[in-house]
């Protein structure tokens, strides 16, 4: 994965001064963590505004603050309700050595032969998954292919996902991620009714690690 850098410095101003950075160009921002004390920067909203279209929640990114680089998340971003432009970000620091627990996006991808074939509806139940891991293994995205969904009735479940190395998914394994069903709202129901009814018992090995190094 590409490391991603976001140059920035630290700020003084704060309440309502802030709005003289943004008038200049500058996004303020905030740094916090378990092994951190609160940093207030600043970075350059039009660079930071292109770098963000391209991440996604799981994103690790390095900020560089003078000199001293953190490993961090994206906790919070707030934006101008007209213009949509950040206003605000929040990023969460990291102990690389710390394994850590938070969302990871589903991307679904493929051609499902229930859907050409028989008009099926694919029904999403779930759009991420809760993952334990090194933050240097956090994934940006877990793919899911939806080509096995050939016939209406099928669905793929936590447990048939690969998921990428070192990678531990929380959801149960049994839970069903995507279904393929008949158009009616009923059948639907139905549908997934039937499929969970028909799940064999799955155990899934939780982490072992109580304390959560990062909150969702």
């Amino acid at each position: 994965m590409e490391k991603i850098v976001l140059k920035a410095t630290k700020r003084d101003v704060t309440g309502k001064q802030v709005k003289a950075l943004r008038r200049a160009g500058l996004l303020p921002a905030v740094i916090y963590g378990r092994h951190v004390e609160p940093v207030a920067i600043s970075l350059e909203a039009h660079a930071t505004g292109l770098v963000f279209a391209k991440l996604t929640s799981s994103t690790l990114v390095t900020i560089d603050v003078e000199g001293t680089e953190y490993a961090a998340l994206v906790r919070e971003k707030q934006r101008d309700f007209i213009k949509g432009n950040l206003t605000h970000i929040d990023f969460l620091a990291l102990d690389l050595t710390e394994t850590i627990r938070t969302k990871v996006r589903l991307t679904f991808t493929g051609v499902s032969s229930a859907v050409k074939d028989y008009s099926a509806v694919l029904v999403h139940r779930m759009e991420a998954f809760e993952v334990e891991c090194l933050p240097s293994y956090l994934p940006e995205r877990i793919t899911v292919d939806i080509s096995s969904l050939k016939e209406i009735g099928n669905n793929i479940r936590v447990s048939d996902i690969p998921l990428p190395e070192n990678v531990v998914v929380l959801d149960e394994g049994d839970d069903i991620v995507i279904i393929a069903t008949l158009a009616k709202e009923e059948a639907v129901e139905e549908a997934v009714a039937g499929a969970e009814a028909a799940a064999p018992g799955i155990s899934v090995e939780r982490g072992k690690k109580e304390e959560e190094a990062a909150k969702k």
